[in-house]
């Protein structure tokens, strides 16, 4: 396997505080923004159809796209062009009338040639998308548990095992955080993405935790031969979530996309969390904690 020509940091020249002050800021500034939006919205992150309940229409039509709003009663929540499909969109509410909705549609929108308006139509019920959401959050919940008993489990520690749950709690809040600013809803699509962080999260802080604390040598050298492994997978793995999100919006495929930056979001913060949040609090167990 090739590495990443890591620099070696000189992490002499900063303290514990120093290193943890930034993932700390950044953590404290995703939980404000998540706790003004509760305030404002009613909740952290606002929810997709999978679990708000909606009606989604697919429609071809001539009908511009900026005019495709004035031809329902009710404002859409989106409009996405399909890029696999001349003149074709799909138009997102919260309403649940899946037949006023079709009415209006095949009133008030031009027909793109001889062909029919409506090309499909589903919808999720309130009480529906509720369940959803409850058994995706628990999924989600059970998941961030199951990895902080493994991380007590394998190092039997109380810090080094609580650096791995506070980075991988960082590196969820953060990504929701920016979810919360541009828009991107919580769906079962991007519940997946945050359960992946989890598994990323875990892979990193442990490799950086085993290099240190079980392996032989200099707690700096035993760093560097963490980060040279660690820096590689994240980064490439940041590049390939960076290239599917970029593709996946071209072509119009908006889940994918969503996944995608929401990733390389979630692994640029991790790569903050594991080499100075999680460094800082290994160093200090290390130097100054009750190592033995």
């Amino acid at each position: 396997m090739g590495y990443f020509d890591v620099p070696e940091i000189d992490y002499t020249r900063y303290s514990d505080r120093q290193l943890a002050a930034v993932p700390l800021a950044v953590l404290g500034v995703a939980l404000l923004v998540l706790a003004g939006s509760f305030l404002l919205l009613g909740t952290p992150v606002q929810f997709g159809m999978d679990f708000a309940g909606g009606t989604e229409l697919t429609v071809q039509t001539a009908t511009p796209e900026k005019e495709i709003p004035g031809a329902f009663e009710e404002e859409p929540e989106s409009i996405q062009s399909v890029a696999s499909a001349e003149n074709q969109y799909i138009v997102q509410f919260v309403s649940t009338d899946q037949e006023g909705l079709s009415e209006q549609a095949e009133t008030n929108l031009q027909p793109a040639g001889n062909g029919e308006v409506i090309q499909q139509v589903s919808s999720t019920s309130a009480s529906f998308g509720e369940q959803t959401q409850r058994t995706a959050l628990l999924g989600l919940a059970v998941a961030f548990l199951g990895m902080s008993a493994l991380a007590f489990a394998l190092f039997r520690t109380f810090v080094p095992s609580i650096a791995i749950v506070v980075s991988a709690f960082s590196d969820l809040v953060i990504p929701l955080a920016f979810m919360s600013l541009v828009g991107i809803r919580l769906s079962l699509g991007t519940v997946a993405a945050l359960l992946m962080l989890i598994g990323y999260s875990v892979d990193s802080d442990i490799l950086l935790n085993n290099h240190v604390l079980r392996r032989g040598g200099d707690f700096y050298e035993s760093t560097h031969r963490a980060m040279r492994t660690g820096i590689t997978m994240t980064v490439t793995s940041m590049m390939a979530m960076l290239v599917m999100g970029v593709a996946a919006w071209i072509f119009g495929v908006e889940l994918l996309s969503s996944i995608g930056i929401i990733l390389f979001v979630g692994l640029t913060a991790d790569l903050m969390n594991t080499y100075l949040l999680n460094l800082s609090l290994l160093r200090w167990y290390k130097f100054h904690g009750v190592a033995r």
